[in-house]
């Protein structure tokens, strides 16, 4: 019987840390969007930190129309990141047109660099936002959560879109 004992728990202990190996690399993969496709993860530096999102990317014409349109308030780990591949830096403006919950809108230069930020933009507004400089990147997070994590205009957004 003392065999048995020893076997079962060699097998269970093996068991075990084949799940936990399974579920570790299950947890490491990137969430999926509303559409399907895997999200980015980006960072922004701070005076407070280095803090981590997971970022739906708005990089074609549809996308960037649609937006955050009809959509549940994002999870403060979330945003969605839009992009004009090829094209240059230009002032940018946006609306909240469909858009039931108020957005942080961080506008980025081509380096990562923030150019302006517009808190707690106000949900259904039809009224222009505008960047105040040139972007080419535009980051909406769930409202409050730049001034949470004490982002400023300056400071660096990290994703492969931006050449520092």
């Amino acid at each position: 019987m003392p065999g048995w004992t020893r076997r079962t728990t060699t097998a269970g202990l093996l068991a075990l840390a084949l799940g936990l190996g399974l579920s570790a690399c299950a947890g490491s993969a990137a969430p999926q969007g509303p559409n399907g496709e895997p999200m980015q993860r980006l960072s922004i530096v701070t005076a407070t930190g280095d803090h981590q999102f997971w970022v739906e990317i708005a990089d074609e014409e549809p996308e960037r129309q649609r937006g955050l349109m009809f959509r549940p308030p994002l999870e403060p780990d979330r945003g969605m990141l839009f992009t004009w591949p090829g094209e240059a830096a230009r002032e940018q403006s946006f609306w909240m047109r469909n858009t039931p919950s108020s957005l942080d809108i961080l506008y980025i230069d081509p380096a990562g660099r923030i150019v302006s930020i517009a808190p707690h933009t106000t949900p259904e507004s039809e009224a222009p936002i505008p960047s105040n400089g040139a972007s080419n990147g535009v980051l909406e997070l769930r409202a409050g959560r730049a001034d949470e994590i004490g982002a400023k205009p300056g400071d660096q957004v990290r994703h492969p879109y931006f050449k520092p």
